[in-house]
């Protein structure tokens, strides 16, 4: 059984989501224990629990110690079937974080895996839903993954309430994705629920003003609907090459703040010639390391990602290689 402190590193939940993604794919049983201990309550939480469940559901995985609280659980996986499920955080947890565990393991079942799975789409320490539709899923698809996902409902906190669809197509191998392409031009949504419309308006008309300076083709359109919370965010993607940035709305903080701090964040990006932008990165690299090989530039390598490389090296015979400089260099090789 591989032993994994869940404290190491950046220490919060993204060790154990891993976790039992990996030990899903390897079949290897796992135990987490030290569970989120760097943060100020330690332990799971409802979000943490129903991405250990989505996961055991796709691989029929057998779970011990799996409570409110607990600061330790073992994993035992199974077969990696696929089915049909139905998941509910019943809080505004993020959505796209339980999908962050379950997705990996999906990719490789024997049959196609529906779930639908409710809970936050755009909640603060988490990417947002037009993020992962928009620049996550491309990039898996250039790597020859069949993902396709649906949003129904847009969920904030503190009320939750969204909800989406994502159909998995079993895959027999992925392949390293290519990073020749050139930024083509800039898209994004403003989505904007229970709130007088103007904010909205605000939000891109400034994000728009930050961008003129690309000097390329951009087009934002905004998302009115409702939700059981009011919320806002905008999320920014390139054509071409896959960029992405977001910024959410919150009490207390200007519309123009928010559609700014999105365009900045994204014309960093783009200007400095980067493969993946830093969010993307940790995001990635699992499927990366499942392929065995691949080379690429980012501005910088968060706790996230360095602790997932530490991860990641438990469960696989893969080794990272970064070069510092203007642009962080990484390297995924085999053994």
């Amino acid at each position: 059984m591989i032993e994994i402190d869940g404290g190491y590193g950046e220490g919060g939940g993204q060790i154990l989501r891993m976790s039992v993604a990996m030990a899903a794919l390897t079949g290897k049983s796992v135990r987490i224990r030290n569970i989120r201990a760097n943060r100020p309550t330690p332990g799971l939480k409802r979000q943490h629990m129903v991405a250990v469940e989505a996961v055991a559901k796709v691989c029929d995985a057998e779970v011990r110690g799996l409570k409110q609280g607990s600061t330790t659980i073992e994993f035992h996986p199974g077969e990696l079937k696929g089915g049909d499920f139905e998941f509910d955080i019943g809080t505004a947890g993020s959505i796209t974080l339980v999908l962050q565990a379950c997705l990996l393991p999906s990719i490789f079942a024997e049959r196609e895996t529906k779930m639908v799975i409710r809970g936050g789409t755009d909640v603060k320490w988490a990417p947002p839903w037009d993020y992962f539709q928009n620049v996550i899923l491309p990039l898996l698809k250039e790597m020859g993954a069949e993902v396709e996902a649906y949003l129904n409902t847009r969920g904030y906190y503190p009320a939750g309430g969204g909800e989406v669809e994502v159909f998995v197509q079993p895959c027999d191998y992925l392949e390293s994705p290519s990073f020749d392409k050139k930024v083509e031009g800039i898209e994004g949504i403003v989505n904007i629920a229970n709130l007088p419309i103007e904010i909205a308006e605000r939000i891109k008309n400034s994000s728009l003003e930050k961008l003129r300076e690309s000097g390329l083709k951009t087009e934002i359109m905004i998302e009115e609907t409702q939700a059981l919370s009011p919320g806002t965010g905008i999320v920014l993607w390139t054509k071409g090459k896959h960029l992405g940035s977001d910024s959410l709305g919150e009490r207390g903080k200007r519309a123009e703040q928010v559609g700014r701090e999105a365009a900045e964040r994204m014309m960093e990006e783009i200007n400095s010639n980067a493969d993946l932008d830093v969010h993307a990165v940790d995001q990635l690299l699992p499927y990366f390391a499942i392929v065995g090989e691949a080379k690429f530039k980012c501005r910088g390598i968060s706790r996230h990602a360095e602790t997932e490389m530490w991860l990641l090296k438990k469960f696989m015979n893969v080794d990272f290689e970064v070069k510092k400089g203007k642009l962080e260099e990484v390297e995924v090789r085999r053994k």
